[in-house]
């Protein structure tokens, strides 16, 4: 019998579409606009039309072949996708001044790459003629068979092989990972919740951001109502997603979702974040791993060491259920040892029922309002 679900939100709930608008608009802002890399000024601005946005997100992420790549390496955090997107970008550039300039790409790829390094290069690029190539990417990374979190290492052996650096700091998650975020984060919630957001003013004002303009995946009343049902049924449920918890608890409250939860148990990126720096070996805890849920089952006001201390398989784990539309969180479920439920709403839509047929997924379902379906039939067995 089933006795908790937890849902995944982008791609479940809401659409992914604006966390890729925005991810595309923020490679786009660190290669072009002055405050980073500066490479044509004139391509950049905080107010781009939904026609503009969809040309850029076209064009950095190749009409979602990259999104979708990621995706089926099981990678799933937007961070992440930003940062190896923007870092090969940076590679491929760097390696269009290397014989010249070594011992400065050397120096800048042996420490922490911060905002300010950005500008340094940006002064030495312009001595040169440099082109943005959106088409290397699937070509360089495809080369690799590397999944999930290591396809960050991809970055230190492509700096070694096209720029000779053998030791790169890009393969972890250091000052330009931050700098990727904090950019991203000034696109999503706008000027008006960034401080709060990140604790950091903007670097570029003028963003109005998306959260006043989410897109639902089925009507939020039924929706509303699928969650009274499971919870008139007895049947716990909580959130476990890559999204910050300003994203996550602010459109929840407008669609009148949050009400239905217990917020111990809406576990967001900000829990898992603050678990990574409690821990001695920094590990990463975003999914796949099995974190995110793992803390959504038990609480979040639960210590990180007592949830990852526990044994794999968890106990009862037949008694959970794991709702998502990618991999990482179906790789997450079989961690547990939990149920696993995929919905066919996240980037790849239907085309992605094959991937989780051939990865065995328990129940692959259209809509998530077909979960009361499932529950209804299930726990009748």
């Amino acid at each position: 019998m089933i006795r908790t679900v937890l849902f995944d939100v982008d791609g479940v709930l809401l659409s992914e579409e604006r966390y890729f608008d925005a991810s595309a608009l923020t490679v786009w802002e660190l290669l072009y606009s002055e405050n980073y890399l500066g490479l044509a000024p004139e391509k950049f601005k905080t107010d781009f039309s939904d026609d503009e946005i969809t040309s850029i997100r076209n064009q950095v992420f190749k009409q979602d072949q990259i999104l979708k790549f990621f995706k089926s390496r099981g990678l799933n955090a937007n961070w992440d996708m930003i940062y190896i997107t923007f870092s090969h970008h940076l590679i491929h550039l760097l390696s269009q001044m290397k014989e010249k300039e070594y011992d400065k790409i050397a120096n800048w790829l042996n420490q922490e790459i911060n905002r300010n390094t950005l500008l340094e290069i940006k002064e030495v690029l312009r001595e040169y003629q440099v082109e943005v190539d959106f088409n290397t990417f699937l070509t360089d990374f495809e080369n690799f068979s590397q999944s999930k979190q290591e396809l960050l290492n991809v970055l230190d052996l492509l700096a070694e092989e096209k720029l000779g650096v053998e030791r790169s700091i890009l393969g972890n998650k250091g000052a330009l990972w931050s700098v990727c975020e904090h950019c991203s984060q000034e696109w999503y919630v706008g000027d008006r919740n960034v401080y709060s957001s990140t604790g950091r003013p903007s670097v570029q004002t003028g963003k109005k951001g998306f959260l006043e303009d989410e897109k639902v995946l089925a009507s939020p009343a039924e929706i509303s109502e699928m969650f009274q049902f499971l919870k008139e049924a007895g049947i716990a449920i909580g959130i476990g997603t890559g999204r910050p918890e300003l994203e996550t608890v602010k459109p929840f409250a407008a669609l009148g979702w949050l009400e239905e939860f217990d917020e111990n148990h809406i576990v967001t990126a900000d829990d898992v974040l603050k678990a990574e720096k409690t821990l001695y070996n920094r590990m990463s805890l975003a999914k796949p791993h099995p974190y995110t849920y793992l803390l959504g089952l038990a609480g979040k006001h639960t210590e990180a060491e007592k949830v990852l201390g526990q044994p794999l398989p968890i106990k009862n784990g037949e008694e959970v259920l794991i709702v998502g539309d990618s991999l990482a969180d179906l790789l997450a479920a079989e961690k547990m040892g939990s149920r696993f439920a995929a919905v066919l709403t996240g980037l790849s839509g239907k085309d992605a029922r094959a991937d989780f047929e051939a990865y065995k997924a328990e129940f692959i379902l259209d809509s998530v309002l077909e979960i009361k379906n499932v529950m209804e039939s299930y726990n009748q067995k």
